[in-house]
C-alpha cells in the first residue's frame, strides 16, 4: 500500500473555522501554516497555543504554525484553504496571487457573494474571484452544516468539497477526513457555493420567526419554502437542483436556520425583537454575511425575473423600512405556487416525450 503523501497546507484566516480546519489537517499528519492578518493575534496564539480570540478553550495542534507572512505561507503550500470573510476575500486572494505556484489547489470556504447593493452590475462567487485573480490555480469550494464550535469539540459533522477537478476533490477529502469529520464530494461547484451563500439569507428570516414565537409548523414551512426559493435562484444560474438535497443545501439550511450559534440567525432574532439593522449588527458583534447577500441577490433576482418572495420581504424590512408584521401578512396572502416545482417540470417533460 502506498504511503500517504504529507502535504504542506496554508489556511488563510484565523477565525474559528479556519482554526478548526487547520487543526483537522494537522491531525492528519500535514504541516499547516495558519495565516492571520493581525501580528498581535499571531503572537498571542503562538504563546498560548490557542486561538483565544476566536476559538477559546481548544488547543492548537503542534503541527499548526500561526504566521502573519501571507506570501511565505502560500509559496510553500500544496493546498490553500481561504477562510476569510467575503468583504476581505478579494484583497487577500489578490495579495496571495503573486506567491501562488501554477497549478496550486485553492479551496474557498467562504459563504458569501461579492456584489454592489441595489445593482446587478457585479455578481461574483468567491471561487470566481479566485479564477479572476489566480487563473493558473485549480479551484474548489468547501461548504456544509459546519458550525466551528461543534467541529472543535468533536461532534460528528459532514461537509462537501465541490469542484470539476476530481483529483482536487480526492486530495481535500484525504486532508480533512477524520473520525468525526466526513468529507463528501460533488462536481457542482457553483451549486454548492450558492447553497452556502444563500442559506445565510434564510437564517435571518428564521431568526425573525423565532423572535416572534413561531411554532414548529411555521418554521417547517419557512425552511421548506426557503429551500425551494434558493434552489430556484441557483438553477437560474446554472446549478443542479439535486445539489440542494444534500449537505450543502438542505443540511446547511437546517442548521443555520435552527441554531442560536448562527450569527445570521442572531441578527434576525434581534430585528424580530424590534432592533434596527444597525442595532442588530452592533448587538451580534460579528459580520453576518446574509445582510450583504440579501442586497446582492435581491438585485440579481429582479434583473433575471426570478421569483424570490422571502428575499423581497427581507429586503423591504432591512433596507426599505417596512414593518415586519406588514411583510409577513403579505407573504401569507401571496399566490400559492407548486410545492416541488422541479418535480412538476420533470413530469411535464416526460409527458411531452411520450
Amino acid at each position: 500500500m502506498a504511503k500517504r503523501r504529507t502535504e504542506v497546507v496554508a489556511v488563510l484566516g484565523g477565525g474559528n473555522f479556519g482554526t478548526v480546519i487547520a487543526n483537522i489537517i494537522a491531525a492528519r499528519g500535514h504541516r499547516v501554516q495558519l495565516w492571520m492578518r493581525d501580528p498581535e493575534q499571531v503572537a498571542d496564539t503562538l504563546r498560548w497555543r490557542e486561538n483565544r480570540r476566536y476559538l477559546p478553550g481548544h488547543a492548537l495542534h503542534g503541527r499548526v504554525e500561526p504566521t502573519a507572512d501571507l506570501a511565505g505561507s502560500v509559496a510553500r503550500a500544496d493546498l490553500v484553504f481561504v477562510c476569510v470573510p467575503s468583504a476581505s476575500f478579494r484583497v487577500v486572494v489578490t495579495e496571495m496571487a503573486t506567491a501562488l505556484a501554477p497549478g496550486s489547489l485553492v479551496i474557498s470556504t467562504t459563504k458569501g457573494i461579492e456584489g454592489s447593493k441595489g445593482t446587478d452590475d457585479h455578481f461574483r462567487l468567491m471561487s470566481e474571484i479566485v479564477e479572476e485573480c489566480c487563473p493558473q490555480a485549480r479551484i474548489g469550494v468547501l461548504s456544509g452544516p459546519n458550525l466551528a464550535e461543534e467541529i472543535a469539540r468533536g461532534d460528528y459533522t459532514g461537509t462537501v468539497v465541490a469542484s470539476e477537478d476530481a483529483e482536487l476533490r480526492s486530495r481535500v477529502q484525504d486532508s480533512l477526513h477524520s473520525r468525526s469529520f466526513r468529507v463528501y464530494s460533488n462536481p457542482d461547484r457553483y451549486g454548492v457555493e450558492l447553497a452556502g451563500a444563500l442559506k445565510n439569507v434564510y437564517a435571518i428570516a428564521s431568526g425573525m420567526a423565532a423572535a416572534l414565537g413561531a411554532g414548529q409548523n411555521t418554521r417547517a414551512m419557512l425552511i421548506t419554502r426557503s429551500l425551494g426559493e434558493m434552489s430556484r435562484f441557483a438553477v437560474s444560474q446554472g446549478a443542479n437542483p439535486l445539489t440542494f438535497l444534500g449537505l450543502a443545501g438542505v443540511g446547511d439550511l437546517m442548521v443555520t436556520c435552527s441554531s442560536p450559534l448562527s450569527r445570521n440567525h442572531q441578527l434576525g432574532y434581534a430585528v424580530g425583537q424590534g432592533a434596527t439593522l444597525a442595532q442588530a449588527q452592533e448587538e451580534v458583534g460579528k459580520l453576518a454575511e446574509g445582510v450583504n447577500t440579501i442586497a446582492v441577490v435581491h438585485a440579481r433576482a429582479q434583473a433575471l425575473g426570478v421569483s424570490m418572495p422571502i428575499v423581497q420581504g427581507l429586503h423591504e424590512i432591512l433596507f426599505e423600512g417596512r414593518a415586519l408584521a406588514e411583510v409577513l401578512v403579505r407573504l401569507m396572502l401571496a399566490e400559492q405556487r407548486d410545492d416541488v416545482e422541479f418535480v412538476a417540470s420533470v413530469a411535464g417533460s416526460d409527458e411531452e416525450s411520450q
